[in-house]
C-alpha cells in the first residue's frame, strides 16, 4: 500500500480514500454497502473503538475514492483494496455488497482474515439454486429499476434502487446534489450487480464455501426481504460452524438504524468486553 497523502492511499492499485478508528488490540476492515460510503460505519466503530483498531474505505466510484470507469470486475478490485490494507490479520466486517466483498476475500486470501461478520450480504447468486422462486420475484420487483437502467436514466434508476435498499429517506426529501451523486454510483451497483450474479470468483461454483476456515457470523434485519434471509440460510448451510443473527426491527440499513444492536452482537460473536468506549477517527 503506497501512500498518497491525507486519507487518501493506493490500495490494490487504486486512488483509496480510508478513515480510522480505535486503538483496541485487535485489526479490523469494514466494508460499506453499495451507494455509501466509509462514513456510514460511524456509528458501529465508535462503538467499538475501546476493542477495535478500525479501518474503513470508500469502494470504487463511491465517496472520496477513484471513479470507477470499467470495464472490468469493481468486486476484485474492492477485494484487492481491502487485501492491501491489512496488516497481518484482521477481523472483516462487511454490509450488503461489502459483505460479498469480505466473503470473497476470505476465499481467496484466507490468511489475511481472522472473521468475517456479514452483515446482510447480498449474495443473490446461490438464490437460483437454493430459491428460484425468491429470485424470480426480486427481478420482478426490480424490474423498472432495471430498464431505467438499461435505458441509460441513471437519476431514475437511482430513485428505484434507494425506494428497496435505502435508508428510507424519501428521493424527493434528498437535494440536488445528494441525487446527483447517487445517480453517478448507480453505475457501480449496476457493474457490482453483474459481477454478483455471475459469481464473481466462483466463490459458489468452486465449493470453497465448505473450506472456510475462520469464524462467521451473519446477520440480517427482521423487516429485510425475504431474500435475505434465504441467502443467509444458504450461506449458513454451506459454511461449517457459522453462526446467525436476527435483529428484531430492522431492515437492510441496520448498521445505520441500528448500530446499538449490531455492535451487541459483534461484540458477542467476537467474545469483546462491553466496555462502550468511544475513541474518535482517527
Amino acid at each position: 500500500m503506497e501512500s498518497a497523502g491525507p486519507g487518501r492511499v493506493t490500495a490494490g492499485g487504486f486512488p483509496t480514500f480510508v478513515r480510522r478508528w480505535g486503538r483496541g488490540d485487535r485489526a479490523a476492515v469494514l466494508i460499506h454497502c453499495s451507494l455509501g460510503q466509509s462514513t456510514l460505519w460511524e456509528g458501529v466503530a465508535q462503538r467499538l473503538s475501546d476493542a477495535l483498531s478500525m479501518t474503513a474505505f470508500d469502494l470504487p466510484g463511491h465517496g472520496r475514492s477513484g471513479a470507477w470507469e470499467g470495464p472490468g470486475d469493481v468486486q476484485a478490485q474492492a477485494v484487492a483494496m481491502a487485501a492491501d490494507l491489512i496488516e497481518g490479520q484482521a477481523d472483516l466486517i462487511g454490509h450488503s455488497f461489502g459483505a460479498t466483498v469480505a466473503l470473497r476475500l476470505a476465499v481467496e486470501r484466507p490468511a489475511l482474515v481472522r472473521s468475517l461478520v456479514l452483515i446482510e450480504p447480498v449474495f443473490f447468486q446461490l438464490l437460483p439454486e437454493d430459491r428460484p422462486d425468491l429470485i424470480a420475484r426480486h427481478d420482478a420487483e426490480m424490474a423498472d429499476y432495471t430498464a431505467a437502467a438499461a435505458r441509460g436514466d441513471w437519476a431514475e434508476a437511482a430513485r428505484l434502487f434507494t425506494a428497496k435498499w435505502g435508508d428510507g429517506r424519501p428521493w424527493e426529501d434528498l437535494s440536488p446534489a445528494q441525487r446527483e451523486t447517487l445517480a453517478r454510483r448507480i453505475r457501480v451497483v449496476e457493474a457490482a450487480s453483474a459481477v454478483i450474479r455471475a459469481d464473481g470468483g466462483e466463490v459458489l461454483r468452486s465449493g470453497a464455501l465448505g473450506r472456510l476456515e475462520v469464524p462467521v457470523l451473519l446477520m440480517e434485519g427482521a423487516k429485510s426481504p425475504e431474500y435475505i434471509a434465504a441467502i443467509d440460510a444458504g450461506l449458513a448451510a454451506r459454511i461449517p460452524g457459522a453462526r446467525r443473527v436476527v435483529i428484531p426491527g430492522a431492515g437492510h440499513m441496520l448498521p445505520v438504524t441500528d448500530p446499538e444492536d449490531v455492535v451487541e452482537e459483534i461484540r458477542r460473536f467476537l467474545d469483546l468486553p462491553h466496555k462502550g468506549s468511544v475513541a474518535p477517527e482517527r
